[in-house]
């Protein structure tokens, strides 16, 4: 089922997995919907992606009990997986930790424009996608749809177009705070954090959130 959003944005809702033989080349945009914001309690419902050509491709995971294959996406999980391909995310750390929990993978190799954003833009506490997004490309995408249902069986339009934007602007975003890492000579900083991430994740999984191991305390 496709989608045009805008002259220079479309989606395409896929059910259950990925179609074989799609592909996203050397670096794909990712996104999650969840049922909340605990990996252990709450469902994955719904992945989205983008190879940063305007176009979305979201793929919903369907329970069994309700008709659906639950994680049964091998053409997603392989894509995931596939160390060959860049991940790209923001705020990875919940992604790829609710990915890894739910599909079974180790997600890598990782990139995250927050943690960049975090690096270099040091004179603001503002690293939200929808901050970035207008500072630093013009443009404003809606955030209204963040808390809806995403475990509905049928998404809604503006869902769906929600969804879709927050994947299609991070190559763009990526291309700014990238540079922004080499001026600011914190590129191999930045991708130390972001080899760290599958771990982060995995830490996060196994209680150690908090206490964070890595804080002064007793």
């Amino acid at each position: 089922m496709s989608f045009q959003l805008t002259p220079a944005g479309s989606l395409t809702l896929h059910k259950h997995d990925l179609p074989p033989g799609l592909r996203f080349g050397a670096m794909v945009a990712v996104d999650t919907e969840t049922m909340g914001l605990n990996p252990h309690r709450d469902r994955l419902c719904l992945v989205q992606l983008s190879a940063g050509d305007g176009t979305a491709h979201l793929v919903q995971l369907i329970p069994e009990h309700l008709g659906g294959r639950g994680t049964d996406c091998p053409n997603l999980k392989a894509l995931l997986a596939d160390p060959g391909v860049v991940k790209l995310m923001h705020f990875a750390r919940f992604d790829v930790a609710v990915l890894q929990h739910r599909l079974g993978i180790t997600v890598s190799p990782v990139r995250c424009t927050k943690i960049a954003a975090r690096l270099v833009r040091t004179f603001t506490d503002r690293h939200g996608l929808r901050d970035l997004c207008r500072e630093l490309l013009g443009v404003e995408i809606s955030k209204q749809q963040q808390t809806s249902d995403w475990g509905a069986a049928e998404l809604t339009t503006e869902q769906l177009a929600y969804a879709a934007s927050d994947v299609l602007h991070l190559h763009a975003l990526w291309e700014k705070l990238e540079a922004l890492l080499i001026r600011e000579e914190r590129r191999e900083l930045a991708q130390a954090c972001y080899d760290f991430l599958p771990a982060r994740a995995r830490l996060d999984l196994l209680g150690y959130e908090e206490p964070d191991i890595f804080s002064h305390s007793a």
